[in-house]
């Protein structure tokens, strides 16, 4: 069990040249982008166009160590080190559809890893709020996001089962840990005709669920068998 004193809130500086998504790529690397885009990520039914086109510009290399740059553009999942992993491009292009983000949305990330997720997710919504349990993985996901001109996105140090009560309630809510059960504040802190998606279970024992919120009840459904890295916590492994 890990505890973390206090939480730590790292805040993306906000500027007018923040405002303005800058990420840029190597053409190689754009190349590679494209064709990931069009030969894994279309032909497995994602079919949204913004999703898609998000996918298409965040440069998933910046979110790698260098020494798997190379690999950035395979569907796999890497180590990023502190025993996380970045998803692979499918399982976030699947995970960033389910929840139908709008323009004008408001999203709680749980699980900020190099911040890759939170990127993709900035390119479609007003804010996304991102925590990560690990502070040195916050504070380089929260500098690299705000190198990479994202200044929508607002990175905390803190334990992602008790969410972000502060500044809820969110319109989406979207998990890249898994807990053994599903977290009461996350759905708590969900808005009314809200969605949230987050993987439950243990070890290789883990689901996709998709929520939905209506008039204040959920209706909850498995989607799609996975397999994340455990949420870290007090309360994530009780079950």
């Amino acid at each position: 069990m890990r505890r973390i004193a206090g939480w730590l809130l790292i805040t993306a500086l906000f500027s007018m040249a923040a405002c303005q998504k800058v990420a840029t790529s190597s053409p190689e690397f754009s190349t590679q982008r494209e064709q990931m885009v069009a030969q894994q990520l279309k032909p497995r039914g994602i079919r949204d166009e913004h999703v898609l086109a998000a996918i298409a510009k965040v440069p998933r290399e910046e979110f790698l160590p260098e020494s798997l740059r190379e690999q950035a553009y395979t569907d796999n999942a890497l180590p990023i080190g502190h025993d996380q992993t970045i998803s692979q491009p499918f399982i976030v292009a699947f995970m960033t559809e389910q929840l139908r983000p709008k323009p004008t949305d408001r999203i709680l990330e749980i699980g900020t890893g190099t911040g890759y997720q939170a990127a993709v997710l900035a390119e479609l919504v007003k804010d996304v709020y991102t925590i990560e349990i690990v502070e040195p993985l916050a504070k380089e996901a929260s500098a690299r996001l705000a190198r990479l001109g994202y200044g929508n996105t607002h990175v905390k140090v803190g334990d992602g089962f008790q969410g972000w009560p502060e500044v809820a309630p969110f319109d989406a809510i979207i998990v890249t840990c898994a807990p053994t059960k599903i977290p009461p504040p996350l759905t708590q802190q969900l808005k009314d005709g809200g969605r949230m998606i987050i993987p439950v279970g243990a070890g290789l024992d883990q689901q996709l669920h998709l929520l939905e919120k209506k008039d204040g009840q959920l209706a909850e459904r498995a989607i799609l068998p996975v397999r994340f890295v455990q949420m870290t916590g007090e309360a994530a492994t009780k079950k």
